[in-house]
Formats: C-alpha cells, structure tokens, sequence
C-alpha cells in the first residue's frame, strides 16, 4: 500500500472504550500529530466556514467529535454545565412548562425556578421515579414543551425509566432532555433510549480532573433533527457561551481515559456501598449499582453529616464530583436543596484511589460519630 492511500476502516463498530481514545483524532498520516493542537485564536481569514472565534475552533472541534461518538450523536461545547442548561430552557416557548425531576442538579432546578419567576415559562416538579405519575403529569399540561429528566438524579440517586417517559412525552409532542452527567455516554446513552437531547457538566466526569469548567449538549446525528442542532449553535454563538480552546483541550484529554477512570471509580463506589450499608452509624444507602456516586444517609441526621466531612484526611470536602479524587459533601448545608432530601445524606463522588484507604478514612469518622 502506497502512503498516500487512506487507512481501512474498523472491520466492525468499536467499543466505547476504544472509541473515547481514537475519535476526534487527526488523520492517520506522515508527521500529523497524535493530538489535535490547541488553536489559539479570536478570529479567522474571511469568507470561509468560522470567520470569528464565537462560531468554531478546531480544539472545540476535536472535542465534540469525540463526545458526539460516545454519545452516538451531534455535540456542542459549552463555556459551563449551566451554560449549557439556559440554552436548552431557551428553546422553550415563553409561557410554556417544563417538568423536571424534585430531586435534580441544584443549578437547573434554581434556573428553572429564575425563569419561572420572570415569566418564562413555568416549571413543574415530580417524583421522577413514579412513571405513572409523571405521564398523567404530561397528560395533564397542555402547554408543556420540555421533560427533563435525570437519572441517576442529583442528589438521591433516583432512577427514571427514560424509555417509557420519552415515548409517553413524544406521543404529545414534547420534547425530551436527558441529564447524563452522572452516568457518562459509557453506562447510558439516552439519545438511544428515545430522548431528544442530552446535556453534560463536562466539568465532572468527561474532564475528570478537577480543573476544567465546561458543558456540553448532544443532539442526534446530522440529518435527524437539523433544526434543534441549528438552534442550540445559533444560541451558543449570540450568547457567546463557549469553551476557551485551552479548557476544550484539557476536557478532550480528560475524555480519553474516561473509560479506565470510571471502571476503577465505580468498582470503588460498589464496594464502599457494601461497607456502609452494614455499618450502625449509616441508616440507609443509596446506591442505584452502578457509577461512582454513593448517597449514604446517616442516622444521626445533619450533627452527624456534618461530623463526618470535617474528620477525614483522604476525602476532601467539595462541592463538585467527578474527578480522580474522591469528594464528598452533605448536601442539605445548602439552603436550595428540597426538604425531601435528608438532612443525613452525605453525597460520595468515589474517586480513583486504593479503596482500602478510602474505607479506612471513612470507617475511623464513623466510628467516632457512633461512639
């Protein structure tokens, strides 16, 4: 074979794993780089596809590439998780009702409740995991334009059947967004499972690392919903809600060891979720038996979560999740979270460390608080 003939294709699709390392590569030519290069720039020559800095970069390009293929659509790179968020709620018709899970991200609950308040739109909030319910929720709303959903839901780890929800939703004509920030394109792939869009705070799982702030959306593959695609970039340029390339460079790099991350991060997760289900300071487990994220709720309420996230030195107390150290925070300090939510509950994002360690630094807190 010549060099200048084009390399075979894969004989068959690939694994996620496989596809998180390899998509949104440059072409396998002589002296390409491996890596697609940091384009820095705020403007481009005139009359071709970018012309300025709002519209495209390759770095974003990259990124997108390799997200919208695990995801198995179309993906578009956000400055943040929330910018992401806002744009989505700005395809929703002024006057129109979206309904989301109770229990969800407290940033897109709180951005519900800002547009709401400001004659946006109106939000209803369910029980996600009560099919019937939300259905007869969907039923009855006939200005709904927008399901939101969650699953694993923030912070209860809640389940929703999404398949059966997208279907009841598009029999009405509303369209669906899928939340797929804990679960990662590697366990759930919603777009898949009937929903119309999904949105990531690529902040946590995608980048991984704790120093990358960006989201991200994903619609279906070109040709299927063209104009949602159009709408969704259209807003992110008028609004300027993009990623710098440098953070784009950082979240594709991130992406590339997704796999091997969240393999160790959930083997973790699954068995402190073991351990503490049988230790007498912890009254309940929530844990839906996958990913990296445990909700123990402990029996001595707020005193007790309280205690626990001052007296560990390997967990750090933090707000955010998803990156290769394990995080954790009880989630009711925070004066938005609904009163559903136990004042115990203390939200585990379960990181990549030995988890004997991690089960010893837990284990000698709780002992402490039931001594």
């Amino acid at each position: 074979m010549s060099g200048s003939e084009s390399a075979p294709r894969p004989p068959r699709p690939l694994h996620p794993a496989t596809v998180a390392v390899t998509a949104g590569r440059p072409p396998h030519e002589p002296d390409q780089p491996m890596n697609v290069p940091i384009t820095m720039t705020s403007t481009y020559g005139a009359t071709g596809e970018l012309e300025y800095g709002r519209y495209g970069n390759p770095t974003w390009s990259a990124f997108e590439d390799a997200l919208g293929a695990l995801e198995g659509g179309r993906a578009l790179a956000f400055s943040s998780g929330m910018a992401a968020v806002t744009t989505i709620l700005d395809l929703v018709g002024i006057g129109s009702s979206v309904i989301a899970p109770r229990h969800a991200y407290n940033g897109s609950v709180t951005a519900l409740a800002d547009a709401e308040s400001r004659g946006r739109l109106k939000a209803t909030l369910v029980d996600i995991t009560d099919t019937a319910a939300v259905i007869a929720a969907l039923q009855a709303d006939e200005d709904c334009g927008l399901l939101w959903l969650e699953s694993p839901t923030n912070p209860a780890l809640e389940i929703a059947d999404i398949p059966a929800l997208t279907a009841a939703a598009h029999e009405l004509g509303i369209r669906v967004v899928v939340d797929n920030t804990f679960a990662t394109p590697l366990l759930q792939q919603p777009l898949s499972l009937g929903a119309d869009i999904v949105v990531h705070s690529a902040t946590k799982y995608i980048a991984g690392h704790s120093d990358v702030l960006m989201g991200a959306i994903v619609v279906p593959a070109e040709g299927t919903d063209d104009e949602v695609y159009g709408a969704l970039k259209g807003r992110r340029d008028l609004a300027g809600a993009v990623p710098g390339p440098f953070e784009a460079w950082l979240a594709l790099r991130g992406l590339r060891t997704l796999h091997v991350r969240l393999e160790r991060a959930a083997a973790n997760a699954s068995e402190l979720a073991r351990r503490l289900a049988d230790h007498p300071a912890v009254a309940e487990v929530r844990y839906p038996g996958f990913g990296a994220i445990v909700a123990p709720v402990l029996a001595g309420g707020a005193d007790a979560g309280d205690f626990l996230v001052r007296a560990t030195s390997l967990w750090v107390h933090t707000t955010s999740l998803g990156g290769v150290e394990s995080t954790f925070e009880r989630r009711r300090r925070w004066k938005l979270e609904p009163a559903t939510i136990p004042e115990g509950l203390v939200r585990l994002s379960v990181g990549i460390e030995d988890v004997e360690d991690l089960w010893a630094d837990l284990k000698q807190a709780l002992d402490r608080i039931n001594a």
